[in-house]
Parts: structure tokens; sequence; C-alpha cells
């Protein structure tokens, strides 16, 4: 049952509703898990480990939507930032890590936009919140069929 949150973002245009698809939540959980594995092969360089490691926490957090039944409204601005705050309602993550993961978000759009360097300390944290996130996700969305 989606929660109140959920319901006020869609009625604000934030989320679209959609019809669940278990095919298409295991592809984007693949995708997460293809991006993890690309994120920890140290041969790629730091800021393609991170944006893999980015795109992994990301393809998480819309596959846990896509089981509440939303989707992000991509046409607006801002669509990384909701879809990240909503695991706490999606997967029950806690606040705390849901304000790194963001942080995380922003770290991205500088390195994408403003060509800031990674450092290695935040490659090794998108690494770890990734994969704490792939194990709350298998517990979480574990498949129905």
């Amino acid at each position: 049952m989606p929660s109140e949150a959920l319901d006020n973002l869609a009625r604000i245009g934030q989320l679209d509703k959609v019809t669940f698809s278990q095919a298409l939540m295991d592809k984007m959980l693949a995708t997460a898990q293809s991006r993890l594995t690309d994120a920890r092969r140290t041969e790629n360089s730091t800021e393609t480990r991170f944006d893999c490691a980015y795109t992994a926490i990301r393809a998480i957090a819309d596959a846990a939507l896509l089981k509440h039944g939303y989707r992000t409204s991509t046409s607006k601005p801002g669509h990384h930032q909701v879809t990240i705050q909503c695991l706490a309602h999606t997967l029950g993550v806690d606040l705390a890590v849901v304000r790194v993961l963001d942080g995380l978000r922003k770290q991205r759009n500088l390195s994408d936009y403003d060509g800031e360097l990674i450092t290695d300390q935040a490659l090794s944290e998108c690494i770890e919140q990734a994969i704490r996130l792939q194990q709350i996700a298998a517990t979480k969305l574990a498949s129905t069929t």
C-alpha cells in the first residue's frame, strides 16, 4: 500500500502513478547490479566508478518506487532528488542515510555539470551506500514470481 507521502507527491505532480511490472523492476535491479559491478572495477576512472555507483543507487530507488506503483515525473526538474528522498517511504531507509544519498547526488551533479573531481572518499562512500541499498532492496523487493 503506497504511503500518504507518495500519494501527496503524485497529487502535486512530482510522481506519476504507473502499473507495477515485475519484469521492469527486475530490469532496474539488474541495471543496478551491473552498474555496481562496474563501480568496483579499478581500471575505470574514479569519476566513472562514482557515476556507476550513483546510477546503481538511483536504479534501486526507481525500482522501489515502481514496486509501490509510481515513478518520478522526469519532465520536472529535481526528479533524481525526489527519487532518492522517496527511499524513506519505499524501502524504509533512515532519513540520515537519505541525506547522505542526497549529498552523493549533489556531488554527482558537481562532477557532471561543473567538472569537479571525485575524491576517493566520495567514491568509497557511494559504492558502500549502493551496496547497502542493494542489500535492503534484495529483502524488500524480492521477486514475487
